[in-house]
C-alpha cells in the first residue's frame, strides 16, 4: 500500500540523492563563486571601490577563478560601468591565479598571492596615478593595498577549512560588500545580513558587522555601538529571549535619538534580518578551553592537524610514468644479444631507438615493425615478453594507487574524528534519550552455525546502532566472514566513529585483502532523542517499515563493500520511526518479494509471527543463511 507518507520519503531521498549528486555540487560551487564575486564588487569605501573581488579571485585557482573573475566582472559593469582600473584588476588577478593558484609555490609560501594581490593593487594605482585618469588620495591608496593582500590570504585560509576566527572576518568583509547591495532604497542586504548576525552569530561576528557597516559610511549612525548593545540584550534570561530579536531595531533608534542623528532608511531590513536570524539554529560560539579539558582539546586539534597535513602530503606524491621506451630498448638487446647475425646487422641500433608505442599494440606482427629484422621473430617474442612485463608493472602501479589512496582516506577520516572529538569536549551533556529500543532478532539456524551476524549496541552522542552482517554463503568460511567485518565496525561506531568513515573503512580493508564481496552489511543508526533512522546498506537487500497503514520497502540492493577503495558504492536511506511502527531488516536468505508479501500480509502481528512467516517461506526458497531483525521503539523509562 503506498500512502503519503511513502511518497513524502520518496520526495525527501530524491532531494538528498541530488543533494550528493557531485555534478550538482559542482554547479553549486560554480553558482557561488559566481555570486560571490558579483557581490563583493560591489564593496567599497563612502563612493571609492575596494579591491575585494579581486582579494577573491587572487585566493582560488583554475575555473573557480575564472567564475569569480566573470561574475566580479558583471558586478563592476552593473555598480561602477567597468572602469579601466577594475579591468586591469581582473585580469591581472585572474592571470596570477591561473599560473600559480595551484601550484606548488603557492601552497609553499602562503603570503605569495596575498602580497601579489597587493602589488596589483599598488602597481595600478601607481600607474594611473602617473597618467592622471584617477585622483586617489594616499590615505585610501593605502587601504586599499593592505585590503587586497589581507582579504586575499583571509579568503585562501577560508578556502582550507573552518576557523571561528577567521570566519568572524569574512562575515565583516560579506557584510561590508551586501550593505552596497539594495533591491529597493529602504532595503540594503548588509543590514539585513547585520541583523541576522547580531541575533544567531557570536559576539565577534556582531561587532565585525557594525565595523563593515560604519566603515562603509552608509548611514552616520554608529552601527559598532548598534549592533554590540542588541547582542548583549540577546543574553537576557530565556523569560526574555524573545526581546533579541527585536533589540536591533530598538537599539537603533535609541542610539538615533541619543545621537540626535535621524535615518531610518536602514531600519526596516536590519528589522528583517533580526526576524530571519531568530529562525536560525542555534549559534555557533567557540567552546571555552578551561584546564584539563582545554589541554585535552588543543592536543586533539593538533593531532587532527598533523593528519590532515599528512594526507595533503601524501595526495601530492607524483605518479611515476612507465618508461615504455626502456622497456623496447630492453627488448632489443635481449634479442639482438642471442641473435646469430648480430655481428653483420647494421639495424642494431635502430632497434634499440623504437618507440614504446609499439607495446600498445597487443597482437604485434613482423610486418607491423618499422624496421625490417631478418630475425624478426626473436625480436617479436622479447616484445611480447615486455608487454607481459608492462602489464604487470600497470596492475602493480594500480595496487599501489589503491594502497594509497586507503592510507590517505584512513588519515583523512582520522583527522575529521579528532577534530569531532575535540569539539564535544565542550559539550556537558548528551542528549537525552527519548526512546527505548526494541530489537528482535530471528534466524532459521543456530548462531553458531549462521553466516549472518546480528549485533545491538549503544553509540556515542544518544546513538544505538543495529547491525547485520551477512557473510556469503554458508559454513565456517561465512561465520567467520561475518563475525570479523561485525566485530571490527562495532569497536569503530562504539568509539563514535562516525558511520559513513567506519563502512568506508571496512570496505578499504575488503579491498585491500582481496575479500571483495565476501560480507555484507547492514547499518541501521537510531537517533534515541529523536526517533530519526539512518540505513547504510552495502551489499544488503531491502529493509521495510510496517506502520498502521500498511508496508512499504525502504532501499535498494547495491554492490558488496570492497570493490574498490576510491569508488564508494555504499546506499543510504533516512526516515523517522514511530512509536507502534517496525523496521524490519532481513538477510538475502529472504527474497525480496516474499518479504514485502510478508511485511504487507503481516500488518497488525506481533514480531515473532512476522518473523516466523518469513523464515517459513524462506526455507522453502532455498538453503542459504536467513535472518530477520525487527525494530520498535519504545518511550524511554522515566
Amino acid at each position: 500500500m503506498i500512502t503519503i507518507q511513502s511518497y513524502v520519503r520518496q520526495s525527501r531521498h530524491t532531494l538528498r540523492r541530488w543533494a550528493l549528486d557531485p555534478r550538482i555540487h559542482t554547479v553549486a560551487r560554480g553558482g557561488a563563486y559566481l555570486l560571490a564575486g558579483f557581490m563583493l564588487s560591489a564593496a567599497s569605501l563612502g563612493q571609492s571601490l575596494l579591491p575585494l573581488a579581486l582579494a577573491l579571485v587572487c585566493a582560488c585557482s583554475s575555473w573557480p577563478a575564472v567564475l569569480a573573475a566573470l561574475g566580479s566582472a558583471l558586478g563592476y559593469r552593473i555598480f561602477w560601468n567597468m572602469g579601466q582600473q577594475q579591468l586591469v584588476w581582473l585580469a591581472a588577478g585572474l592571470c596570477a591565479a591561473l599560473l600559480l593558484g595551484d601550484k606548488r609555490i603557492s601552497r609553499d609560501t602562503p603570503l605569495l598571492l596575498p602580497a601579489i594581490a597587493g602589488l596589483i593593487v599598488a602597481s595600478s594605482g601607481v600607474l594611473f596615478q602617473t597618467l592622471n585618469m584617477e585622483d586617489t588620495p594616499i590615505a585610501l591608496y593605502l587601504i586599499r593595498v593592505g585590503l587586497a593582500a589581507a582579504v586575499t590570504w583571509l579568503f585562501s585560509q577560508l578556502r582550507k577549512g573552518r576557523n571561528p576566527i577567521l570566519e568572524w572576518l569574512g562575515w565583516g568583509v560579506a557584510v561590508l560588500a551586501l550593505v552596497q547591495i539594495a533591491p529597493v532604497r529602504w532595503f540594503s542586504l548588509g543590514f539585513f545580513a547585520a541583523g541576522a548576525l547580531t541575533v544567531v552569530g557570536a559576539f565577534p561576528a556582531a561587532a565585525m558587522a557594525g565595523l563593515a557597516l560604519d566603515l562603509a559610511q552608509v548611514t552616520p549612525v554608529p552601527m559598532t555601538a548598534v549592533l554590540v548593545l542588541a547582542y548583549f540584550i540577546r543574553l537576557l534570561p530565556k523569560p526574555l529571549s524573545w526581546a533579541g530579536r527585536l533589540a536591533p531595531g530598538v537599539v537603533y533608534l535609541l542610539v538615533m535619538w541619543l545621537w540626535k542623528t535621524w535615518d531610518v532608511l536602514p531600519l526596516p531590513a536590519l528589522i528583517a534580518g533580526a526576524m530571519a536570524g531568530g529562525l536560525l539554529p542555534v549559534p555557533g560560539k567557540v567552546a571555552h578551553r578551561r584546564g584539563e579539558t582545554g589541554v585535552a582539546q588543543v592536543r586533539l586539534e593538533l593531532a587532527a592537524g598533523v593528519l590532515s597535513q599528512t594526507q595533503e602530503l601524501l595526495l601530492e606524491i607524483p605518479e611515476i610514468p612507465v618508461d615504455e621506451d626502456a622497456l623496447v630498448t630492453r627488448a632489443a638487446e635481449r634479442a639482438c644479444h642471442t641473435c646469430p647475425n648480430r655481428k653483420g646487422c647494421k639495424d642494431t641500433q635502430r632497434i634499440g631507438m623504437l618507440p614504446g608505442l609499439l607495446l600498445h599494440k597487443p597482437l604485434l606482427q613482423t610486418e607491423e615493425l618499422p624496421i625490417v629484422c631478418r630475425k624478426s621473430g626473436r625480436f617479436l617474442a622479447e616484445l611480447h615478453r615486455s608487454q607481459e612485463q608492462l602489464r604487470s608493472i600497470r596492475a602493480d602501479r594500480e595496487r599501489q594507487k589503491e594502497y594509497r589512496a586507503a592510507v590517505v582516506q584512513q588519515y583523512q577520516f582520522l583527522s575529521e574524528f579528532l577534530q569531532e572529538l575535540s569539539d564535544r569536549l565542550s559539550r556537558r551533556t548528551e542528549p537525552t534519550a527519548v526512546y527505548s529500543p526494541q530489537v528482535a532478532v530471528f534466524g532459521n539456524r543456530p548462531e553458531e552455525d549462521n553466516g549472518d551476524r546480528c549485533l545491538r549496541f549503544m553509540g556515542t552522542e544518544g546513538r544505538y546502532y543495529v547491525l547485520l552482517c551477512d557473510g556469503m554463503g554458508t559454513g565456517l568460511g561465512a561465520v567467520q566472514e561475518g563475525r570479523t567485518a561485525g566485530t571490527m565496525l562495532k569497536r569503530m561506531l562504539s568509539a563514535g566513529y562516525p558511520a559513513e568513515h567506519a563502512l568506508r573503512s571496512i570496505n578499504s580493508l575488503c579491498a585491500l585483502r582481496d575479500r571483495a564481496g565476501a560480507v555484507t552489511m547492514d547499518l541501521a543508526e537510531i537517533r534515541l532523542d529523536t526517533g530519526r533512522v539512518a540505513l547504510y546498506k552495502w551489499g544488503a537487500v531491502p529493509s521495510y517499515l510496517i506502520t498502521a497503514l500498511g508496508a512499504e520497502k525502504i532501499g535498494t540492493a547495491g554492490p558488496p563493500p570492497g570493490l574498490s577503495v576510491t569508488d564508494y558504492r555504499e546506499r543510504t536511506e533516512y526516515l523517522t520511526l514511530r512509536r507502534g511502527q517496525m523496521l524490519v531488516m532481513v538477510s538475502d536468505g529472504v527474497g525480496e518479494d516474499l518479504a514485502l508479501g510478508c511485511c504487507v500480509a503481516g500488518v497488525g502481528n506481533t514480531p515473532g509471527e512476522l518473523a516466523t512467516a518469513l523464515l517459513t517461506g524462506a526455507e522453502t526458497e532455498g538453503q542459504d543463511d536467513a535472518t530477520v531483525v525487527i525494530i520498535s521503539l519504545e518511550p524511554a523509562e522515566g
